[in-house]
């Protein structure tokens, strides 16, 4: 740990001597105007004589990163939310008693006020001669050392505010993070989507198969389940005549914690009345390329060290073809689950003897062998309708669904397929699912029998898909782990860090 009792002792010994001479540590009537990016955009050019001819003064607040104590000088750098910017207190130019306060008082990682003109050092660095300063907050514990910074991984994520402050590069992610967002909520909106919110708490859990986390309302005297997905509540809103529709906000999933997976995430879930599962691929690619050129102004993106073209039209291939292709399973392997279990074993992948769908064994070995080779934006389209419990029948082949899952630098990124609104079909596959769930802990509970009714009103055809949008942030960005592009990711409980 970076922090140490002996120096914090000392900053709350600092803070009483400040306020004993009558200042306030924590005021809040400072007002800063300038921002040190755009002061060291603007003049960088000009020269020290036009500085000094201008006279013009600058106010900024900004936190204190670091502190040169040269006698009659003290140089220091503060940094604002878009950047630094060194100042320099002469004791010439402040006062006596703000002089020998910041040199006794101000530390480093207080954030103070400062009012000055520009000048340059002799360097050619943008610097702001102080006339007067200001303590706003007087921090009581000591940032860690500027050349080794914030280094342990999980520390980083428990303390984001310290990450955040120490490393400029973790701000970026979270800006762009920012800008992904509203730029695919600008285009659906521009597309005439309208932007919904459903409940985070569902009666019943379903729209897709996690394990839910459970809470209880004591007025209504009833469990309720943080939502898995809203997909149940959104085609509610088709039946009740809106035509296009999304949502982005938070999911939760009762699972484990890994590289991709993290129990609270972002998604970003939309449908489109009169539309099939082509015409979301065609909306997913706009998007896609879209945000490459807005963002890289290039339709290439580098993801770790792997180049990624998102120019349109991107690959497609068949699930049961990639298994075969990419997956190297035969297809006489595929079809016979003897075979098909021991070819997983040999590969060390484990398969559930007691799960009948067979479709199930395929999406696990498709994870394990396929997936990870999917590094540029592929489509892979018609899975087994066992796994697709809310998705259309292809006309071709009722055993396959119509549906896709996109896949890019190896991970699933979409999943998306014309809607099932046959109420007839949807009742039968909840009940034959509903029969599994001893074996399968993921299967909801219990039949969403609001939903069927709601579909016996009438849902008219559509599509729908899913983005997560973490994982669309970390290829974007160029992070491995979900937790490089989560403010506050979960993290196993520590008392003491």
């Amino acid at each position: 740990m970076f922090e140490d009792s002996q120096l914090i002792k000392v900053r709350y010994e600092k803070l009483k001597l400040i306020e004993d001479l009558g200042i306030k540590a924590y005021p809040n009537d400072f007002r800063p105007k300038d921002k040190a990016k755009y002061l060291k955009e603007l003049y960088q050019e000009i020269s020290q004589e036009e500085l000094e001819d201008r006279e013009l003064e600058f106010v900024l607040a900004g936190r204190v990163m670091s502190k040169r104590d040269m006698g009659k000088l003290v140089f220091s750098h503060i940094q604002d939310e878009t950047g630094q910017i060194q100042i320099l207190l002469a004791k010439s130019e402040v006062s006596d008693k703000d002089f020998e306060i910041f040199k006794k008082y101000i530390d480093i990682g207080d954030i103070i006020g400062i009012k000055g003109k520009l000048i340059k050092t002799k360097t050619g660095e943008i610097t702001i001669l102080v006339r007067s300063f200001r303590l706003l907050t007087k921090a009581l514990r000591p940032l860690p050392e500027k050349y080794h910074g914030l280094k342990d991984v999980e520390l980083r994520y428990r303390m984001r505010y310290v990450d955040l402050i120490m490393n400029p590069k973790i701000k970026e992610i979270f800006r762009t993070r920012a800008f992904i967002i509203q730029y695919i909520r600008d285009y659906l909106i521009s597309e005439g989507f309208l932007e919904v919110e459903t409940p985070m708490m569902h009666p019943v859990a379903g729209g897709a198969m996690a394990k839910p986390f459970i809470t209880y309302h004591n007025a209504l005297d009833m469990n309720l389940y943080l939502r898995i997905a809203p997909e149940l509540y959104l085609k509610r809103l088709l039946v009740g005549g809106f035509e296009k529709v999304f949502e982005l906000n938070r999911n939760f999933r009762n699972e484990g914690v890994s590289s991709t997976h993290n129990p609270e995430f972002t998604m970003l879930e939309f449908y489109e009345a009169y539309a099939t599962y082509e015409d979301l691929m065609k909306r997913t690619e706009e998007i896609f390329y879209g945000l490459a050129l807005e963002l890289k102004q290039s339709p290439f993106i580098v993801f770790q060290g792997k180049k990624i073209d998102f120019t349109p039209p991107w690959k497609r291939i068949e699930f049961f073809q990639a298994l075969k292709e990419l997956g190297g399973v035969p297809e006489d392997v595929l079809k016979d689950r003897e075979k098909l279990y021991n070819f997983a074993k040999n590969k060390g992948i484990e398969l559930n003897l007691k799960d009948p769908r067979i479709g199930k064994w395929w999406t696990k070995i498709f994870e394990e062998l396929v997936e990870p080779k999917l590094i540029q934006p592929t489509f892979v389209i018609k899975f087994p309708i066992e796994v697709s419990p809310l998705a259309r029948r292809s006309e071709e082949n009722p055993e396959w669904a119509d549906r896709f899952e996109l896949y890019i630098g190896g991970k699933e990124v979409a999943n998306a397929f014309s809607e099932l609104n046959d109420p007839r079909d949807q009742r039968k596959r909840f009940e034959e699912q509903n029969k599994l769930r001893e074996i399968d802990e993921e299967i909801p509970p219990e039949i969403d029998e609001d939903f069927l009714r709601a579909l016996e009103y009438g849902m008219p055809p559509c599509a729908g898909e899913g983005i997560g949008i973490d994982r669309v942030v970390m290829i974007f960005t160029d992070n491995a782990s979900i937790r490089e592009v989560i403010l506050f990711p979960h993290l196993r409980k520590k008392e003491d860090f």
